[in-house]
């Protein structure tokens, strides 16, 4: 058998597996660099936060106390006095401190055996709303909803006369406007930007069917019919007005005079603190 020349291994032999070594050690080499210069990887992102102000702990949704009230958030939409959603309005909730939202959950349930359920209008109410009302009021030109709204009464004593005012009770979170329902009742009316306007102070049924009992007047009816003691509405109405105010002082709740639709938690929490939080989710705790 001839002599293997010298230097020169078989196919198992050393010097072949000295190659396989050297050669693995270059490709591990070559990926060392090249983990070396790629980039480390980037951090996960954190969580989003809500912007703008948040509001205190015992800020509530109210349909997480109570889901059965029903809810008309004007000032989300455009079926308001303005004719356009509201600065502080991005999502059509009722935001009030747990406190008020308790109560009103016992005044639901006292409502609902009697056949009639709660209907939500407005809770709380951010300082930024506020401020744009009171800017909308100095500006005379804007009427567009003045014939469902204040139809016999001038802009420019919307002021004056109570209708609009700053600061709001509103903005403290324990303060709502509010209606009665029958249960069971009618659909709503959907309100359709542009429609023909019927003043507010109509007849219960021209005025805007949103499936109130007749109150009287419409909510957010800028004239004295409006008042909750006034004479001029018909009977049916006082009674109306009568039983949401025996409801709602039975658990707690004042009326203002003169909106039959508004009324304050009176062992509010927050009596001399102003609140300027979005009605959205993102701003509870």
């Amino acid at each position: 058998m001839p002599a293997r020349a010298p230097g020169r291994a078989g196919r198992h032999g050393r010097v072949g597996t000295g190659r396989r070594a050297a050669t693995v050690l270059a490709v591990a080499a070559v990926a060392l660099a090249a983990a070396c210069q790629r980039p480390a990887p980037r951090p996960a992102p954190p969580s989003p936060t809500p912007t703008g102000p948040r509001a205190p702990a015992d800020v509530v949704d109210l349909a997480a106390v109570d889901p059965t009230v029903r809810t008309d958030i004007r000032y989300a939409g455009a079926h308001n006095f303005v004719g356009r959603p509201i600065d502080g309005y991005p999502e059509p909730l009722c935001l009030l401190t747990r406190r008020a939202a308790e109560a009103l959950h016992r005044v639901q349930t006292a409502a609902l055996a009697g056949g009639h359920s709660l209907k939500v209008y407005d809770c709380y109410r951010p300082q930024r709303a506020v401020d744009e009302f009171v800017a909308w009021a100095k500006r005379p030109d804007e009427q567009r909803m003045k014939g469902e709204f204040y139809p016999d009464v001038p802009k420019d004593r919307l002021f004056a006369d109570g209708y609009i005012g700053a600061p709001t009770a509103h903005s403290r979170a324990s303060t709502l406007d509010l209606t009665l329902v029958p249960v069971p009742g009618p659909e709503p009316a959907r309100y359709v930007p542009g429609q023909p306007l019927v003043p507010c102070t109509a007849p219960a049924g021209r005025r805007f069917a949103d499936d109130s009992v007749d109150m009287g007047t419409g909510f957010d009816c800028f004239d004295p019919r409006a008042h909750t003691d006034d004479a001029r509405v018909t009977a049916a109405a006082r009674d109306n007005r009568e039983l949401l105010r025996e409801l709602m002082s039975a658990q707690g709740f004042e009326n203002y005079p003169r909106e039959w639709w508004h009324y304050r938690y009176v062992d509010e929490p927050y009596p001399d603190t102003w609140f300027d939080f979005p009605v959205a989710r993102s701003s509870l705790r």
